[in-house]
């Protein structure tokens, strides 16, 4: 991922050494036996999970406003490597979120799909070996209606009910 919004990152590279990892590692590993690498492919780089979440009566509503570090040509965060630094609510999408938080993902994320015992999609980037698919199957947050976070004035007039949150 990108270290800092002056440096272009090519989305694809993620993909362009899958032959380094075992065919399907998803389908014949557990979750917590990842390695780091492994773990950091499942993510389909929807941008979803960069969204602002708001919990009305104990149910998380996503809203369309976004982290003001979400890149949304790429749906990348553009300062992945330093986003614990700068941004004090970014959550790590870790093993014991998404077994105790699903509900802050969207249902189309690989890691809460896989925690439900499900398969990867057909238009997930380890499955096509292409970054684009998640954008070529409107699975992403590119072209939808955001707003930055940091011009939001009530995250309640901001909720959203797109089918894939």
């Amino acid at each position: 991922m990108n270290n800092w919004p002056d440096e272009k990152y090519d989305p694809q590279s993620r993909f362009d050494n899958l032959d380094k990892f075992e065919p399907e590692f998803w389908k014949k590993k557990k979750l917590e036996d990842l390695s780091k690498d492994e773990w950091e492919l499942l993510c389909d780089g929807c941008g979803k999970c960069c969204l602002n979440k708001i919990d009305i009566r104990g149910k998380v509503c996503f809203t369309n406003a976004k982290c003001r570090f979400l890149d949304e040509e790429t749906c990348l965060c553009q300062i992945y490597e330093h986003r614990f630094e700068k941004v004090d609510d970014c959550r790590d999408i870790d093993l014991k979120t998404v077994l105790s938080e699903p509900e802050i993902l969207p249902k189309t994320c690989a890691y809460r799909l896989l925690a439900d015992g499900k398969d990867l999609p057909e238009w997930h980037p380890l499955i096509t070996k292409k970054a684009s698919s998640i954008h070529e199957s409107k699975q992403s947050l590119k072209g939808r209606k955001l707003i930055s976070e940091t011009e939001v004035r009530d995250y309640e007039n901001h909720i959203v009910d797109w089918q894939d949150l």
